[in-house]
């Protein structure tokens, strides 16, 4: 077979977005000639590799005012950008994983009768997978649930592929925290999280008294931390591409709900403090956090109701220890370890692949 079949894959902005969508590329370089179109001013030129031949459109994401309808329809007039795009790229099959630049990528791929997938991460679809799903070949589904707020499209359940890292054990990075204590892992997703930050910096006194580690990666805020003690079980980072060492190796995450979160918790089996941004479209963050906290995996928190106190004393808690046989070990940690065994694993990627591979062309 001669590798002259050329794929297209539209993934741009979020982590969220485009990890899932790296990790099928890489899968699939055997076969596909891969080109990507993104986004300028997000975060795509730093994470896509230089092979896949990253063309971008100017496309800014909608602010809720006035000329929101105008937003859209600038959007959609890119259209014709992606028409010259495909065209120019003999595109053969477009793979997408929503966010605004998929919109118009499906609409360009239809009217030129291009095949297109896209895969939906989240809980409740996002707008474009719920608009624009019925025009696609497949939607592909990061949860089985999400297939009962989708109509007239062929979806199906495949699950969400994570960074080639979180499929094998890795060593803790060097640089962090040594010493005995519990070891948490804070992070905000590919963005950072400001509300998640806060109130990490009102109890760092608190958690350096009761001998935790941590590792906190606060993302692309841009806050003042400049009033930071320089606490030695404290790390902080803005990005780091160790976060399968990091969650692997932690005794407790404290993260937002993305999808991509979600998968990389039940992946590892990992405990977790949730905290949703509570702006998500369709409140999607809190749905996807209720599948680990339904399983008693993960503690859930309401960002506008959380306060140095309740997040202590759920600290305080998780971490209380009992003695056993002789030993003492922490009983609700290792509950919620226990019940995060019970979330099925899927592997998403040679899933995906099988549908991707239907459009290959014989020579």
């Amino acid at each position: 077979m001669s590798k002259e079949n050329n794929l297209l894959v539209a993934a741009s902005g979020t982590g969220g977005h485009i990890f899932p969508a790296l990790a099928v590329s890489k899968e699939l370089e055997d076969k596909w000639n891969i080109y990507w179109l993104g986004s300028q001013q997000r975060l795509d030129a730093s994470l896509i590799p230089k092979k896949y031949n990253l063309s971008t459109l100017n496309l800014k994401t909608p602010r809720k005012n006035i000329f929101l309808f105008y937003q859209y329809i600038e959007i959609l007039m890119s259209t014709f950008q992606i028409i010259r795009i495909l065209k120019q790229k003999k595109i053969d099959l477009v793979f997408t994983t929503g966010g605004y630049i998929s919109a118009p990528t499906i609409v360009a791929s239809k009217l030129l009768r291009i095949p297109v997938i896209i895969h939906e991460s989240n809980l409740i679809p996002g707008m474009v997978t719920k608009y624009f799903g019925f025009l696609c070949n497949y939607v592909l589904l990061g949860f089985k649930k999400t297939n009962s707020y989708l109509k007239n499209c062929k979806s199906i359940f495949t699950g969400t592929p994570l960074r080639e890292q979180f499929y094998k054990s890795n060593h803790l990075p060097e640089w962090v925290p040594k010493g005995k204590g519990p070891l948490l892992l804070v992070m905000g997703g590919s963005q950072g999280a400001k509300a998640i930050n806060l109130i990490v910096y009102e109890s760092l006194e608190f958690l350096m008294k009761k001998q935790f580690r941590i590792v906190h990666i606060i993302g692309e805020c841009n806050q003042k931390t400049s009033h930071i003690k320089n606490f030695k079980n404290y790390v902080q980072k803005k990005f780091t591409n160790e976060i399968a060492a990091l969650i692997q190796n932690c005794d407790l995450v404290i993260s937002r709900s993305g999808a991509g979160t979600i998968n990389e918790l039940i992946e590892t089996e990992k405990p977790s403090i949730l905290i949703p941004y509570p702006y998500s479209k369709n409140n999607h963050q809190e749905k996807n956090a209720m599948i680990l906290a339904e399983s008693g995996g993960t503690v859930l928190m309401n960002q506008n109701k959380i306060s140095k106190e309740i997040f202590e004393e759920t600290l305080e808690r998780i971490f209380k220890i009992k003695l056993k046989n002789g030993k003492n070990y922490y009983e609700i940690l290792e509950l919620m370890k226990k019940n995060m065994k019970n979330n099925n694993k899927i592997k998403s990627k040679i899933e995906i692949k099988k549908f991707v591979n239907q459009f290959l062309k014989e020579f």
